[in-house]
Order: structure tokens, then sequence, then C-alpha cells
């Protein structure tokens, strides 16, 4: 036992020399070690954002090497959005309603088929909002995958739509959960966060789950065994302190139940809906390429060393500002994906798939080992 505490003093005095050794002159003392803590406090992550943004990136890229080494990982995987009818009143969705289609389960599982082919070890599952949609259905989804690929990791259903289903089907969250997990669940993205903050959701999702409900549905889902990523979206009517909030909102739940696997910050996507619209009428048209690396950094360092993966999205930040963002504390670039409609539809530019030659090619290109993983970030050896 005494061996293990030296060891692990020794260890914890070589990280504060080196951070001491590269950022101290621009960030103080007192917050670095708090943050080796994992006790960075709103005040601290305040003074953060007024350093030189070449400190704070350089800070989370030796908190990434603590916790990742050198490695930067991907996963091969599809999403399947099956339909894009919602009753949802979402103002920053451009998603909802824009061809009008509704996949029948022949054809869910023909794109998980053609997921299996390409080697995919996740399937992501998300869709609209409906009335006539109830938890069997739901269900059917995930059974009629698990009969043909049983050995296929499904990655389905957001806050939003558990919530929706455990309403329409007059079942509580965890029962919900549990025919869920029964018949095939095997981890839910953490999506339908946006800002964790009442003030925001009430002026671009006012029909959307209140935080509490979503923290509700998360911390249930992690008690009944099934993991969540965790994102934030950013860059439109939010303040700094309230992105700050949220992100040790994430750390704080992560401290409660260790559930989440990954947090994935993505900005906002102007273009194509209300609120873009709005914003755009007043000169303000999308985040910056500082504040898209600042908050991959903020988040690394606030959520260190409860969090381990700080994914940089491709989709939404191009190929070339997500390689960067692996240089200030993002250690994942997320998944081949095949099909994304919803960051498409509101005006991201990048492709709707990347092959995963690409992906190990842009991750040497930063300096990286890159490393295929499943959802749950263990290695996959690649083909």
């Amino acid at each position: 036992m005494l061996i293990d505490v030296v060891v692990m003093t020794l260890q914890y005095a070589a990280v504060l020399t080196d951070i001491f050794d590269h950022v101290s002159t621009e960030i103080p003392a007192d917050i670095i070690e708090r943050v080796l803590l994992g006790e960075a406090a709103v005040e601290d992550a305040s003074a953060l954002i007024q350093c030189d943004p070449a400190a704070v990136f350089k800070f989370a890229d030796i908190l990434r090497a603590k916790l990742a080494g050198n490695s930067a990982s991907y996963i091969i995987n599809r999403n399947i959005n099956f339909s894009d009818y919602c009753i949802g009143t979402c103002r920053f969705c451009a998603f909802r309603e824009h061809k009008g289609f509704k996949m029948s389960l022949d054809e869910i599982v023909q794109k998980s088929a053609q997921a299996v082919q390409i080697g995919a070890t996740e399937v992501c599952i998300q869709g609209g909002l409906m009335d006539d949609m109830y938890l069997e259905d739901y269900c059917n989804i995930l059974k009629a995958i698990k009969s043909r690929f049983p050995q296929l990791h499904i990655h389905a259903f957001s806050p939003m739509e558990v919530f929706h289903m455990a309403r329409t089907s007059d079942t509580s969250i965890k029962d919900t959960l549990a025919a869920l997990k029964q018949d095939g669940l095997d981890s839910m993205p953490g999506t339908a966060a946006e800002i964790l903050s009442d003030r925001v959701r009430r002026e671009i999702c006012p029909d959307k789950l209140t935080v509490e409900q979503w923290i509700e549905v998360v911390e249930t889902a992690h008690l009944a065994g099934i993991p969540t990523t965790a994102t934030i979206m950013y860059g439109h009517i939010e303040t700094t302190d309230e992105r700050i909030r949220h992100i040790l909102t994430i750390r704080d739940i992560q401290r409660r139940t260790g559930g989440f696997t990954e947090f994935v910050p993505l900005p906002f996507m102007p273009y194509n809906n209300p609120l873009g619209e709005q914003l755009m009428a007043e000169g303000y048209y999308a985040t910056t390429g500082v504040d898209d690396l600042m908050i991959h950094a903020l988040a690394r360092i606030l959520l260190y060393p409860h969090v381990r993966n700080i994914q940089a999205s491709w989709v939404k930040l191009g190929k070339k500002m997500a390689q960067y963002a692996l240089l200030c504390g993002a250690n994942d670039m997320g998944g081949t994906l095949m099909e994304e409609s919803i960051s498409r539809s509101a005006g991201a530019l990048n492709g709707e798939y990347m092959p995963p030659e690409e992906f190990r090619w842009i991750i040497r290109g930063a300096g990286r080992d890159a490393v295929q993983r499943d959802t749950l970030y263990r290695p996959v050896a690649s083909k």
C-alpha cells in the first residue's frame, strides 16, 4: 500500500512538473493544481478563457497525453436516422420533415447489413418524435437488428426520445430503459443536451425535456448499465458561464455514475433553421476556429480526469479543424457514419462518410497513433 502511494505521488509530481514547465507562466499554479485534482470551479474556467489560448491548448494537450498517451481513435459505424417526421419545435433544427420519410424495419435492417459489410462495429440510430410511435416500436427496431446481427453494438435513442417514448407509452423512465436494454440497446447518445440551462432551453427548444429531466434519463440509464455519451451544442444564444456550467454538470454526473464514455462538443450550425436565420440577421454567423478549439480544450481541462475521452466531430468542425483539435485536448475523431443527415441539413459542408484509411491518415498527420476502437473505447484490430 505504501509503495502504491509513493508511486502515485511521484506520478502526480511528474505531471505537475511537466505542466509547470510548459504553461505556468500563463496559467496560475492554483488553477493547475485544482484541475489535476479534478476540482476546477466556474471561476477557474472563466480565468482560463482569459489566458493566452496557446497556453490553454498546451495545458489541455498535456492532460490528454496523461489519459490517452499518444493515441487518437476512431470507430467504424453507421448513422441511421430512421425518420424526419417530428412533433418537436426546436428552433435550431433543419432536419425535421426535410424529405418526409420513415423507414420500415426491413430498411433499417438492410442499412445495418450494409454497415456490417464494411466492418462497422456500431450502428447509431435516432429519429424524430412521433405521436404514433411507442416503446414497443422502438423495441422492435432493436430486436430486428439483434436477431440478424447479435454482435452489432446498437447505440441508439437520445434522452429526448427515451423521455418521449415513456410519455407516449405511459411507462416510467426506469421501465422504459429496462425494456430497451432487454431488447438490445447497448448504449445511448447523450444528445438533446444542447445547453443544460433552462433559460436557454426555453428559447431554443421550449418543448424539449428540461435540464432536470435530461439528467434523470441519463443517470437512470447509467444506473441500469447503459453507458451514454455527453454532448454540448454551443455557439448560439448561450453565455460563456452557461457553457462552463454545462461542462461541470457533466462532470458532476460522471462523479456520481461513471457512465459517460466521451464528451463531444458540437458547434451550432446556423443554416436552414429559424434560430440561425435570426442570429445571422444580427451579424452572427457561426463559431470561430479559436472558439471551437477553446471549448475542446476547456472540456478536457474541466473534465479531467473524470471523463477520459474528448471527441472532435469532423462532420461539424471539418476534417482539418478536427485534426487540429487533436493538439488541443481531443483524443478521438468519431466515426465513419456513412449516412449523416442531421448536420448536413443544417449546412455542414463535410461529407457523409469518411473511410477508415482517411481517419488513419489524418490522425497520423497530427503526430498521433491511429487506433480503431469500439463504442466503449476498446481497441479493435483494423483491417
